[in-house]
């Protein structure tokens, strides 16, 4: 056979074995979410999250194809079958267990309020009673300020962009999210009018063990790629290569 001919049949081979690839949807809030996180102006994201899925993905041969929508649209578009796969910062809770299952975390982040600096102010409920708290709908920490925060006004956004908009025009008087994202925003020149006042105390009823990615309750399958994905760049140092492009620290928690 000649050299051609090998070379020929090698591209056709590669190009079955590429088409072989399992394709998984995966679906990603459709706004930024320094650093996890962050669409450009075409539309492709990247970030901390979208680095991890990648790896997991490369790591289980899995074609990982990212969709974007609404946060509060990524639930019904998984249990619908428009996507087969959520990597979007969502916590593991009881309540969304009811509907959908997870993978095993991949990260851990404590809920935080960030207000502005020439305002003093503390994280307890009664620092912060009479007071507008910003959070985006759906989010989790919808959930622990309308539990906790219950003399205060909670005021929710279609996105985080929204809520740190409001938050630096005065329009509301602090937002609770997760610490990681603050901490990147409040160190940008976007969020120079703002600071961490300080983590909230933790609920594990609301918050759960971490953050996983969300999976359909019948797709054991593609469950057990994502947590053997996860074990394995764990393991091989990928994980924590690319955690260190973009945090000081490590952010999967205990």
């Amino acid at each position: 056979m000649s050299r051609t001919i090998l070379l020929a049949f090698a591209v056709i081979l590669g190009a079955n074995v590429s088409a072989s690839a399992e394709t998984v949807k995966v679906g990603v809030a459709a706004m930024a979410v320094q650093p996890f996180y962050v669409p450009d102006a075409s539309g492709k994201f990247s970030g901390w999250e979208i680095d991890v899925m990648s790896a997991i993905c490369e790591d289980q041969k899995l074609d990982c194809q990212v969709v974007p929508l609404a946060w509060d649209g990524l639930i019904p578009a998984l249990t619908s079958g428009q996507i087969d796969m959520i990597m979007s910062s969502m916590s593991i809770t009881d309540a969304r267990k009811q509907i959908i299952d997870f993978s095993d975390k991949y990260y851990t982040t404590p809920g935080t309020i960030v207000g502005p600096k020439n305002v003093q102010e503390g994280v307890a409920p009664n620092d912060l009673k009479g007071k507008v708290i910003g959070i985006v709908v759906a989010n989790i920490h919808q959930k622990y300020a309308q539990k906790h925060f219950t003399d205060s006004e909670i005021k929710t956004y279609k996105s985080t962009d929204e809520v740190r908009q409001d938050l630096v025009a005065g329009r509301i008087d602090a937002t609770l999210d997760d610490r990681f994202g603050l901490e990147d925003w409040v160190s940008s020149d976007a969020g120079s009018c703002c600071e961490i006042k300080g983590n909230v105390k933790y609920d594990p009823a609301i918050y759960g063990p971490g953050i996983g990615a969300g999976i359909r309750k019948d797709d054991a399958g593609l469950k057990n790629k994502i947590n053997t994905g996860i074990k394995d760049i764990r393991a091989n140092g990928k994980y924590d290569e690319i955690t260190r492009r973009y945090f000081k620290t490590s952010i999967y928690g205990d």
